[in-house]
């Protein structure tokens, strides 16, 4: 278990497992901030948050030019309540690792994700976890 996966308390924890969306930032390449509604996963075990999206999309392309461990935040909000997963991350086109994320993201969200011909996950290892009212 990551330092960052023991931060979280159970409520925490049962919070990330609902089926809610997050705003996911990223950097681009001039620096400045892009936010973007996304679905996702939380491996509490390995401390890992994954994405899936398009190869072409803002998003994975702002963390492929960040190169090869791009700074990212996802923030789960409901109400007063928020979850921040701050951390790394990385995009892969990996067939076992993309496998895992559908397969997860389908348990999440109890359907399977859009799957584009370009499909790629994001993998964010969690360093921080922030909280309120969790």
């Amino acid at each position: 278990m990551s330092r960052a996966t023991a931060e979280l308390t159970p409520a925490a924890r049962a919070f990330l497992t609902r089926p809610d969306t997050a705003a996911f930032t990223t950097l681009r390449p001039d620096g400045t901030p892009h936010v973007t509604p996304v679905r996702f996963t939380y491996d509490t075990a390995a401390g890992l948050a994954r994405v899936t999206t398009r190869a072409g999309a803002r998003k994975a392309r702002n963390v492929a030019a960040g190169g090869p461990a791009a700074p990212v935040a996802l923030c789960q909000a409901d109400g007063l309540r928020w979850v921040t997963l701050e951390g790394r991350a990385v995009v892969t086109d990996d067939p076992e690792r993309l496998a895992e994320a559908v397969r997860r993201y389908g348990v999440r969200y109890r359907m399977p994700p859009p799957v584009p011909p370009d499909l790629v996950v994001v993998e964010i290892t969690v360093a921080r976890v922030l909280s309120l009212n969790l």
